[in-house]
């Protein structure tokens, strides 16, 4: 039976880090500000924020609100966020995505300063990902980063494979996992042979967006597992991309949904505000 990868344990042994900097930089006469942009009422987008005002609250992080109608303007929207990139109190700014259809998502990453781009979207962070320059790192896969180290498990020489190449996971989940010497294939819709190169993993992330697609014939024994998908099930339950009943018989260390992954996308929120004041 597979280890269990406690996220929230993780995500608040990282925050409690994070808590004491705050602390210090507010001795230092230094305060952090994050302003979230919501855009409509989507439920989920609204627990998303909800939690990001948690985490920043029990940081010692302020932040700013900014509920925006759905039918908000484009032009608007963005002379929103211009007044925030000048805004000298405001040291990082979130657009909570998705956005309605009429906004163009690109164009609203792209008018985001690279340097307070917390989120690590702006294709200037993803950019310095790719050349190993200093920059805000994309949250969710920098907190499966720190997940596999933290549950004292090397990246180094492993065979690393990746279902999915968003921009979001995906891809920025390669570069991570290259940057700390695994050897990395990025799989997707396309791949032939799926399983059988999933089969030879050490280290797998799966970020398909298929609820329970991967089940045991897809890990190779004594694999780490790490389930990025989230849906509900027929009961209305929380569930991944990964069926956990079958994958945690053959794994050495697999993530839960929910409690695995999810929270460290917020721990890693905060991360990348506490850096955005260098």
């Amino acid at each position: 039976m597979a280890n269990i990868i406690d996220g929230k344990l993780i995500s608040t042994q990282i925050k409690d880090e994070l808590k004491e900097k705050v602390a210090n930089l507010k001795k230092e006469g230094k305060q952090i500000t994050l302003a979230v942009i919501q855009v409509g009422n989507d439920p989920a987008s609204t627990v998303y924020v909800g939690n990001k005002k948690k985490a920043c609250e029990y940081i010692g992080i302020n932040s700013l609100a900014y509920e925006l109608p759905e039918d908000i303007t484009e032009e608007s929207l963005l002379k929103t966020i211009e007044e925030l990139n000048n805004d000298d109190k405001v040291n990082g700014i979130l657009v909570q995505l998705p956005l309605p259809k009429h906004i163009d998502e690109d164009k609203v990453i792209k008018t985001i300063a690279p340097e307070k781009d917390v989120d690590g979207f702006h294709p200037s962070s993803v950019g310095a990902l790719l050349i190993g320059q200093e920059g805000f790192l994309p949250c969710t896969p920098a907190g499966i980063i720190q997940l596999i180290k933290r549950s004292g498990i090397s990246i180094e020489g492993k065979e690393c494979v990746v279902i999915g190449r968003s921009n979001i996971v995906g891809k920025p989940m390669g570069v991570l996992l290259l940057r700390e010497n695994g050897t990395v294939t990025i799989t997707h819709s396309k791949t032939k042979n799926l399983k059988k190169v999933c089969k030879r993993a050490d280290i797998l992330v799966v970020a398909i967006g298929k609820p329970k697609m991967i089940d045991a014939s897809y890990v190779k024994d004594g694999a780490v597992v790490i389930d990025v998908g989230i849906h509900r099930n027929a009961d209305n339950k929380l569930c991944g991309d990964v069926d956990f009943d079958s994958v945690e018989k053959v794994a050495s260390y697999i993530t839960p949904v929910p409690g695995g992954v999810g929270p460290m996308t917020i721990a890693m929120l905060m991360q990348n505000c506490v850096n955005s004041v260098r």
